[in-house]
């Protein structure tokens, strides 16, 4: 569980995003939620230096299609990274557990298959509570916390990502 503000970042910490393409693809299950993440990540795109035209967003019906979306985009859209955006929560049945393992695992083996790192921000909470707070309330924006993510690992990806020697 978070404890700190998904929110926050430093600037000065993070690679220089003009360059690079970004996809979302989100899930239609949970509007309010997962709009507010999409909204999150988008602003921290644009804030990070991002081109609006750069940044490209698919809905799809729920969470476990998000693998599926993400795979799609990868193979017919040129794109440095995408945040797979979804919220799960807990309910009387295990549809929640499998749903949640099926992205879970979905997300993995695109980043083992593909080139293009797909971060996992799916909001998997106990209560809906937790997710309003995870998506723009007390605990900040989990989707700025992706974007950020996306950000440096299409950096990673591109190769301008350069390592710091570690001083002992």
């Amino acid at each position: 569980m978070a404890t700190t503000n998904l929110s926050s970042y430093d600037k000065a910490t993070i690679p220089n995003a003009k360059p690079f393409r970004f996809g979302m693809v989100v899930s239609e299950w949970n509007p309010e939620i997962t709009k507010n993440l999409e909204k999150g990540a988008l602003e921290a795109f644009i804030d990070c230096g991002v081109l609006k035209e750069n940044i490209i967003s698919w809905e799809v019906p729920g969470s476990f299609e998000l693998v599926y979306g993400c795979k799609k985009m990868i193979e017919s859209e040129k794109v440095d990274a995408i945040i797979a955006i979804g919220n799960v929560i807990q309910g009387e049945t295990k549809h929640f557990d499998f749903v949640c393992e099926g992205v879970t695992q979905g997300i993995v083996d695109l980043n083992l298959k593909y080139d293009v790192p797909v971060i996992f921000c799916v909001l998997t909470d106990n209560t809906k509570q937790q997710s309003i707070d995870r998506s723009g309330g007390k605990l900040g924006n989990k989707g700025i916390e992706c974007a950020v993510a996306a950000i440096k690992m299409a950096a990673i990806k591109n190769g301008t990502l350069k390592g710091k020697p570690i001083g002992f």
